[in-house]
């Protein structure tokens, strides 16, 4: 196993992102991380993501959730889809709503299904799809974005519609691929004129400078998941649980000015909401009762599988950020993650004053809100690493976040922060290496102690966009590996 030895780093850096983690105190992506969840696979979050970014003179929150662990590209007869039955939200929480777990600003996804044909067997595609809704795209869906506004003077509105592009069959979806729909999906880009015909077209322009884009996306997230959750038994290579599956992503583009500016920190997490039905045997159709219930959540990585213990994660997916406080505290401040590593990687030689008193893991996920500092200029972005010859990763931008060096400056904190994780979350964020290195190490003395680790999984598996939607081309159902 590599990088599994402790490294002490005393560089000024780390004092700001242990900084960053105490404030406002108030590990695997969320792809199976609760029982119940895992039974709805359209309400099943897999990520969350926030970040800092620009367009023009405009500043924006970018916001993501993506759902449906690991989708199999080119499933038929039918195929993955939205679900019009689930509402999903995105939420920002700002001011003293931040510490209390509190939504301010909730934006709510709704979708709902045009199908052309009935009388034929093809769900989904009856011939080469060309465009977006095209005739040939037989299943089409659509949504509506509603913004609900709990400030003052604010409140509830439509703030557009969208359409949901195709998923990637293959030959029936041929530009989002190489070889006429043969070959592997195309990379992502670093400028939104390069994006493919159907990701181009399906990018919806909403009210007050708003932009969302929702639709299968290659799946961001990599890890050795298997391993970890084989009783931390690590390989050397790691391989990705997650290469070659696919996601449905939700994106959207919040303008700062519309959150009151960019000098202050702002919390985000996402929700799924599903409309409870009752079953009537002597219908076709069930009875929709209209009342919805919350199912799923999720703010930062890691946290309700690699923290929250079995008897409360169903209840985690169930409840608000508000009584994190309260339920979930503990979990954060005496992690079973730490003592774990310490029995099972570091056996005969643990590392001391990690399992307890864990005030620094608490400012990071106590309320689950990923915190997002909007003062800086946009963070450096992932693309397809920094040797790929028409879309490297930004200037930088290092997988690590800050502890491998890659910090922003903050006008908000007047010093350097963290340009990923846990200052927001980017796609290509390593999160399994970022949060592992946190929990072993101590952010919460000064100078804090930094101690890395890794699962032995290094990269995505695609190539990721720096433009909206940011996550990668969808694999090509026709021609995609798994590892």
């Amino acid at each position: 196993m590599k990088r599994l030895a402790p490294r002490a780093a005393l560089c000024g850096f780390f004092l700001t992102c242990a900084a960053l983690f105490l404030q406002n105190t108030a590990t695997a992506s969320s792809h199976m991380d609760a029982p119940l969840i895992t039974l709805d696979d359209a309400a099943n979050t897999t990520d969350v993501y926030a970040f800092v970014t620009e367009r023009g003179d405009d500043k924006y929150l970018t916001a993501a959730v993506s759902v449906y662990p690991f989708e199999d590209p080119g499933i038929g007869p039918n195929r993955y889809n939205f679900d019009k039955s689930v509402i999903y939200g995105l939420h920002v929480s700002l001011g003293d709503d931040l510490a209390a777990g509190r939504k301010t600003v909730s934006y709510y996804f709704m979708f709902n299904d045009e199908i052309r044909n009935r009388g034929t067997i093809l769900q989904s595609y009856t011939g080469v799809v060309d465009n977006v809704a095209a005739p040939e795209q037989n299943l089409v869906q659509r949504y509506s974005v509603w913004k609900v506004d709990a400030r003052p003077g604010q409140g509830f509105s439509l703030l557009g519609n969208g359409v949901v592009p195709p998923n990637n069959q293959g030959r029936a979806t041929p530009h989002y691929n190489t070889n006429g729909g043969d070959g592997v999906a195309r990379d992502g880009v670093a400028n939104a004129s390069a994006l493919d015909r159907f990701t181009r077209q399906s990018i919806a322009t909403l009210q007050n400078g708003y932009r969302a884009f929702c639709g299968q996306r290659e799946d961001g997230f990599f890890a050795d998941v298997q391993a970890i959750f084989d009783l931390l038994s690590l390989r050397d290579p790691g391989k990705d649980t997650q290469k070659g599956f696919n996601v449905h992503t939700i994106v959207l583009e919040i303008p700062v000015d519309d959150l009151g500016g960019d000098m202050q920190m702002a919390g985000v997490h996402a929700n799924t909401l599903r409309q409870e039905i009752e079953v009537r045997f002597d219908s076709r159709e069930p009875l929709k009762l209209g009342n919805y219930v919350q199912v799923g959540r999720q703010g930062n990585p890691l946290f309700c599988e690699g923290f929250v213990a079995e008897q409360d994660k169903d209840t985690y997916n169930r409840t608000d950020p508000t009584v994190d406080a309260t339920l979930f505290r503990p979990y954060a401040l005496t992690p079973e993650l730490a003592a774990l590593l310490n029995a099972i990687v570091f056996q005969g030689n643990p590392i001391p004053g990690i399992e307890q008193n864990r005030a620094d893991l608490v400012g990071i996920f106590i309320p689950d809100l990923i915190k997002v500092d909007l003062s800086t200029a946009a963070v450096p972005l992932a693309g397809g690493g920094p040797n790929h010859p028409t879309n490297p990763d930004d200037q930088g931008f290092d997988r690590r976040s800050v502890f491998g060096g890659d910090t922003v400056f903050s006008p908000l904190q007047n010093q350097q922060i963290p340009g990923g994780w846990p200052n927001g979350r980017r796609f290509g964020d390593d999160v399994v290496d970022i949060g592992v290195s946190a929990v072993i190490s101590d952010l919460a003395s000064n100078p804090p102690v930094i101690r890395t680790a890794g699962d032995n999984v290094d990269a995505n598996d695609a190539v990721y966009s720096k433009v909206l939607p940011y996550a990668g081309t969808p694999h090509n159902g026709r021609n995609h590996r798994h590892d």
